[in-house]
């Protein structure tokens, strides 16, 4: 048998986790409290048993059937004790409550639970007696119904040896072919890594620029306008020209209808311009590692995945650069302190939205609503002309009837005029600035209500932990069926075998409260323990697809094991070691130190039900006991597992 020195070498470092941040989803399904009542407790470890978290679960049911006990309670109860462990794993207690189960369980009634319970007691009976003897036991279990039979193969493949082992194997490997792939896990699979929503908020407009001291200037020029006014207007009334004082009501007319058309023609330009700057003006680069940065990242990704139809790829991004930008500053102003992963379905429906309007040809919709219609451009010219033609006249008219005071009075009019309406402008664009600005933000909130809205649509059907775990479950037996193909063994060839799930570097995981992390990509290796020594396979999980990639394959003797642990860092971070004579170390890390722990959650709890969703328990038992006592580990193994056959079954 060979050892190639850089497989191992590719294992340990392929394995390493990058500090990823993860999502930690509120449900409150593994979390429990001592003063919960014994059904509450029961529940809770029936969770973790589904998770595939067996430790927590016989902890909690065994507690619970102190003070609530049913025929469901049994069934768990006996599942829990040996799922995810061999019989040579059992405590001398654990050994002793399996051996007296029938007088520690009171049946009572007929129902699926207790049906289920029997085929369990025949198994445990079963394991090790001959083909003829369990026929009758496998076809029973074939006729047992959901889900006590799925959950009967889920929870024994490690428990039973012998003819029944190759029986149940076949059907749970069926099952798992069946399911690996079932209940739409590629269309839900990945709605388990997306944290709750971020609700959208408003993006609040910049308040009006209109200074105090502004605002006195023009009321003060205002006030000092109208006395004018109303001086040149006696002026003319004096002159007694009925011509002159048409002229004089002409300029005033014109004045309001000019100006009036004017500031709307002025705004429209000024609106116009400052959107050309947002969308198509030179920007600023967003620092790195800020908000600004992972939100351009993610609006890169979305405005290219979200390609309008027939539009070159590299033509959009160029066309939208400014679209882009703008979303970017936005999303750094108004959602800072949240995590970008919150705010994705938000950029998302941003990018489809950017890609509907350009496929309607609306993107640049804002500069034909800003184009100022030519009524209102006729209209402000007429205005000022009438205004300049009918006060000019009006103006040199008076003159003659008082010329000191008209001269005086015309001047102030002139003056007070160009400050009043210089002053009146600033504060009309800015009011309406600030209106049009409110009325963006109302509308766009109301377009990301609606994206919200799709969005929990579209994440109702978020798949439950225990289908995460079922589906890693199904994986793992896929890939156990390979590995034996591979080497032409049955499952009662291999005398033990053993899993390691560890997170690819860098990898995005979520959890529940309470519950293990679940990652997006795995790095699996599978030990078959059989006569001639231990055979490894280590492949790369895609979870999301369901698929493998990278395979390596090693094998060894018993003899070349020297040593096997679980060492902790300071930071609580777990390394599984597997070190070979010749020096060359396995080294996976199993969990990051990055527990990111809730509220009613305690240091060392998450690693702890990461490692037992693992199987990390199983897997050192079977390696430990190879490195301490090799070749003689595998005889001692058939002499135990004889001697607990008997003892589990022996009443006496």
């Amino acid at each position: 048998m060979t050892e190639p020195e850089h497989r191992v070498e590719n294992v340990a470092t392929d394995s390493h986790v990058g500090v990823q941040a993860g999502t930690v989803h509120v449900d409150a399904i593994y979390m429990t409290t001592p003063q919960d009542p014994p059904e509450t407790k029961f529940r809770t470890g029936v969770y973790f048993l589904k998770g595939r978290m067996p430790e927590p679960a016989r902890q909690l049911i065994n507690e619970a059937m102190a003070g609530y006990a049913t025929n469901e309670v049994y069934f768990y109860w006996l599942l829990a004790m040996v799922s995810g462990r061999t019989r040579h794993e059992l405590s001398k207690d654990e050994t002793a409550q399996l051996r007296d189960r029938r007088t520690t369980m009171r049946l009572w009634g007929e129902d699926p639970w207790r049906d289920g319970v029997r085929i369990i007691d025949r198994l445990l009976e079963s394991a090790g007696k001959a083909e003829e003897d369990i026929r009758v036991v496998v076809k029973d279990l074939d006729a047992l119904r959901e889900p006590q039979r799925s959950l009967i193969l889920e929870h024994l493949e490690l428990y039973l040896d012998g003819p029944i082992e190759n029986h149940l194997w076949h059907l749970a490997l069926t099952k798992a072919q069946t399911d690996q792939m079932g209940a739409d896990r590629k269309d839900r699979i990945w709605k388990f890594f997306h944290p709750v929503p971020e609700k959208p908020r408003r993006r609040e407009p910049r308040p009006p620029d209109t200074p105090l001291g502004m605002r006195a200037q023009a009321v003060t020029a205002t006030a000092v306008l109208a006395i004018a006014v109303a001086q040149l207007g006696y002026l003319i009334m004096q002159s007694g020209r009925v011509l002159l004082m048409l002229a004089y009501l002409l300029g005033i007319a014109g004045a309001y209808i000019g100006m009036r058309n004017s500031a709307d023609w002025r705004f429209r330009v000024v609106r116009r311009r400052a959107k050309d700057r947002e969308y198509l003006g030179p920007g600023t680069k967003a620092e790195r590692g800020s908000l600004a940065k992972k939100a351009e990242h993610r609006i890169n990704y979305y405005f290219a995945k979200y390609l309008p139809p027939r539009v070159d790829r590299d033509n959009w991004l160029a066309e939208t650069e400014g679209i882009r930008r703008s979303l970017r500053d936005e999303i750094a102003e108004v959602y800072a302190g949240v995590g970008i992963e919150k705010i994705a379905w938000l950029i998302r429906h941003r990018a489809r939205e950017t890609g509907e309007r350009r496929k309607k040809d609306e993107l640049w919709s804002y500069r034909t609503e800003l184009a100022t219609p030519g009524r209102t451009r006729a209209l402000a010219i007429l205005g000022l002309l009438a205004l300049a033609s009918g006060g000019g006249w009006a103006a040199v008219g008076a003159v003659p009837v008082e010329p000191a005071l008209a001269i005086v009075t015309i001047l102030f009019l002139l003056i007070s005029g160009w400050i009043s309406a210089h002053a009146w402008l600033h504060v009309f664009l800015e009011r309406r600035r600030h209106t049009a600005d409110a009325a963006e933000s109302d509308r766009i909130l109301e377009s990301d209500l609606e994206g919200l809205a799709r969005w929990r649509a579209k994440m109702a059907d978020k798949p439950r932990d225990a289908e995460m775990a079922g589906w890693l479950d199904c994986d793992r037996k896929v890939l156990l069926a390979e590995a034996l193909r591979h080497y032409r063994l049955t499952m009662s060839d291999v005398i033990a075998h053993a899993f390691i799930e560890a997170p690819v570097r860098s990898s995005e995981r979520a959890r529940l409260r309470g519950g293990p992390w679940r990652y997006k990509k795995y790095q699996l290796l599978v030990f078959l323990i059989t006569q001639e020594g231990v055979r490894q396979l280590t492949v790369r999980l895609d979870f999301l697809k369901g698929t493998f990639h990278d395979w390596q394959r090693l094998n060894y003797r018993f003899e070349a094991v020297a040593s096997v642990g679980v060492s902790e860092s300071g930071n609580d971070e777990r390394t599984f070691q597997l070190t070979l004579v010749n020096g060359h170390e396995i080294s996976v890390e199993v969990s990051s130190g990055f527990e990111e722990l809730q509220q009613g959650e305690s240091p060392g709890a998450v690693s702890k039900v990461s490692l037992d969703a693992a199987g990390i328990p199983h897997t050192l038992h079977v390696l430990e006991g190879i490195a301490a006592e090799g070749k003689k580990w595998v005889e001692q193994q058939e002499l135990r597992t004889g001697n607990l056959s008997a003892a589990l079954n022996d009443p006496e």
